[in-house]
């Protein structure tokens, strides 16, 4: 036994069978759709390393589709918080986790709540207020792929971050060979201003490109102005008033020819299906969450001298970040017809 492990074990007389009967790895990873599939290497690597334990997710119960489209969660434990914070508790059932995994964040708070379950072995990071866990250093400058499959091979499992691939869904796309567009994002600072995006989509459809615009909860009155804009028929809006259900939004992604979005879970979306797509960065570097370096993805991100080189903006601000306003309609247009050609 490693000295990791045996600083890591929990209390004697522990026994990890869960409901099933299995022991159960618990992976907190309470974030959202783009932070779920960053980690799918990760939860690859610890399906291949622990084959005879369930693996329980914790993360908000609205990704549970997205858990079982990767084909490697057997439970969503739905966990509740607000933005990224790290939920107050989870709901954990049964005897304590045979393993528990922090890809939530760097502690302390994500280090504590999974302590509290009493796991026979906890994996984090290393933080000076849980000096208890070993775990690596964190690196502020390194890729979130990169990031958690380092953490795990630390601990001996090791997870290629460029195994990022979902099994494309057998429902057909209610759109094939569609450019789809998503104009939406959690935060103004990475929302690309609506009048660029419909000035995008409405040369594409003049060059004769079929264009959908997609709209997370909330967002319909933006894609719905971006499709009038773009004199885009009514049906071209998918979602709005609520997410487009995952397995028909997956379908649609899957068979598109190309996908225009901002640094949003769409953006990982495209790259876990290997569909073309043109990425529009502004406050955080690709360096920090862009997709693999690919032909067939495209980053658009327009820096300014001197500035950070990896967080040169506010990711939560109101307004659009001043890199997103220096990539041009036209650039844009150009990158999206070169994957249609």
């Amino acid at each position: 036994m490693s000295a990791q492990e045996r600083t890591a074990r929990g209390r004697p007389g522990h026994h990890p069978g869960g409901p099933s009967g299995r022991p159960r790895v618990l992976v907190l990873r309470a974030l959202g759709l783009g932070d779920l599939l960053t980690v799918v290497p990760c939860l690859r690597a610890l399906r291949r390393s622990r084959p005879d334990c369930d693996i329980v997710l914790a993360a908000p119960g609205r990704l549970a589709p997205v858990a079982a489209a990767t084909g490697l969660v057997d439970r969503v434990l739905p966990t509740t918080a607000p933005g990224r914070a790290v939920p107050d508790e989870l709901a954990w059932d049964g005897p304590p986790p045979e393993l528990a995994v922090d890809l939530h964040g760097n502690g302390p708070a994500s280090h504590l709540l999974l302590q509290r379950l009493r796991p026979r072995r906890l994996l984090s990071y290393r933080h000076a207020q849980t000096s208890d866990l070993p775990g690596p250093e964190w690196l502020a400058d390194e890729h979130e792929r990169e990031r958690w499959c380092r953490l795990l091979g630390w601990y001996g499992i090791e997870a290629d971050p460029g195994d990022l691939a979902i099994a494309r869904p057998s429902r057909p796309s209610p759109a094939p060979g569609a450019v789809v567009v998503h104009p939406g994002a959690d935060s103004g600072s990475r929302r690309w201003p609506v009048e660029r995006f419909a000035a995008v989509a409405r040369a594409l459809r003049r060059s004769g490109q079929p264009v959908v615009v997609t709209a997370g909860a909330g967002e319909g009155a933006l894609a719905g102005r971006v499709a009038e804009e773009a004199g885009l028929p009514p049906g071209a809006v998918v979602g709005g008033a609520d997410d487009v259900p995952f397995a028909e939004l997956c379908a649609l992604v899957a068979d598109a020819r190309c996908v225009l979005v901002g640094d949003t879970g769409v953006a990982h979306l495209a790259t876990a299906l290997g569909t073309a797509s043109v990425v529009l960065f502004g406050p955080v570097a690709p360096r920090l969450w862009g997709p693999p370096a690919h032909a067939r993805h495209r980053v658009l991100w327009r820096p300014g001298t001197g500035e950070d080189p990896l967080r040169p903006g506010d990711a939560h601000a109101p307004l659009p970040d001043p890199r997103l306003l220096r990539i041009t309609v036209q650039e844009v247009v150009e990158a999206v017809l070169g994957h249609c050609a």
